[in-house]
């Protein structure tokens, strides 16, 4: 069992930052991958990025390459998201999730991969 808490979401005006935090409990991150998603009104999950734990490889949505970076630290059990120069079209819920699969993460999993989800957390980029 993994429960995952999100935090770092908030107000922020377009070209600005925020870094998301996803922490771990009742386990390590060890042999998943982890993936930020996210979900506007209205609109689908969509996937934003993804860390593979064991084998580093990581996934970006076409939208968000060159502006966001996924991240992790093993001590802290926690993956980041530093999202810059934000647009208002990033406005969405972002949910971090976590899926046993072994393989790579370069081609990006959809949401029926992930199996434990956290609450969510409001990013709201102004223009």
């Amino acid at each position: 069992q993994v429960q995952l808490v999100e935090s770092g979401g908030g107000l922020v005006q377009a070209g600005g930052s925020l870094r998301l935090s996803c922490a771990a409990s009742g386990r390590t991150f060890s042999g998943y991958v982890i993936g930020w998603f996210r979900q506007a009104p209205g609109k689908e999950r969509e996937s934003v990025a993804a860390i593979s734990w064991s084998e580093g490889s990581t996934y970006y949505a076409e939208s968000v390459k060159g502006r966001f970076t996924i991240s992790r630290d093993n001590a802290k059990r926690s993956v980041y998201l530093q999202m810059n120069n934000l647009h208002p079209e990033d406005t969405a819920v972002y949910y971090c999730a976590a899926s046993a699969w072994m393989g790579t993460v370069a081609d990006g999993l959809g949401p029926a991969m992930y199996k434990y989800w956290g609450q969510g957390t409001q990013v709201t980029v102004s223009s």
